[in-house]
Formats: C-alpha cells, sequence, structure tokens
C-alpha cells in the first residue's frame, strides 16, 4: 500500500512530499489500530505551495483494498472537517478520542488532502 501511496503522490503531485507516521494521538487510549501519515506535498516549487494531508491504511486489508481521495473544503473550510467530524478513523468524544465505528478506513485506504492552500495547514508562504 505504500507504493500505491508513493505512486499517487508522483502521479497526481509532480512535486515533493514530506511524511511523518503519526504513530499516537492526544487523548487516544491505547495504540492506535492502524497507519496513519501526514505531511505536505509541494504542489507549486516557484511558490513553495504546500498542501496538507492525512493518510489512514484501511483495517481490512490494506494491500488490496482501494484507496479513497477525500477532496472537500474550499474557501475558508477546511478540507479537514470530514476527517475529524464525519468519516476519519477517530471522532472526539468529551473526554477522549474513541475509534469511528462508521470510518470508511474500516474498509479502504483513506487519502484526506486539504484544499486549496490557505485554508487550515495547507499555505503559500508569505501569504
Amino acid at each position: 500500500m505504500r507504493f500505491l501511496f508513493a505512486s499517487l503522490v508522483l502521479l497526481f503531485l509532480p512535486a515533493s512530499a514530506s511524511s511523518a507516521e503519526i504513530t499516537s494521538l492526544p487523548d487516544f487510549e491505547g495504540t492506535l489500530p492502524f497507519k496513519m501519515y501526514s505531511g505536505y506535498i509541494t504542489v507549486d516549487e516557484t511558490t513553495s505551495r504546500k498542501l496538507f494531508y492525512w493518510y489512514t491504511e484501511s483495517e481490512n486489508d490494506p494491500s488490496s483494498d482501494p484507496l479513497v481521495l477525500w477532496f472537500t473544503g474550499g474557501p475558508g473550510c477546511s478540507g479537514l472537517s470530514a476527517l475529524l467530524n464525519e468519516n476519519g478513523p477517530v471522532v472526539p468524544t468529551a473526554e477522549s478520542l474513541k475509534t469511528n465505528p462508521y470510518s470508511w478506513n474500516k474498509i479502504a485506504n483513506v487519502l484526506w488532502l486539504e484544499q486549496p492552500a490557505g485554508v487550515g495547514f495547507s499555505y503559500t508562504p508569505g501569504t
């Protein structure tokens, strides 16, 4: 699945990417039951425009399950709202984070891409 993810990044986003595995989350008790990565993809070398992404492997079979690309958001609205409130792997409660029983990564690898640059964690330096 890592090869597929890397290929996707190279195919759709021709510039550079950075990645870090997420090994824990604040207020989440226990070990995460799946792998997650986040980072930035430089989509414009001239302006150094960077888009933030969050990738979660499928809990079922990451090597054969499909890859879902989630593009939500827009001017003034973070593309991570669905990750954090709808179809993401964890949901907040009053006391902590819990696994989401309705998360799309139950049956698919999911890549949330925060766009356009200028909302949330995606940015263009100097703007």
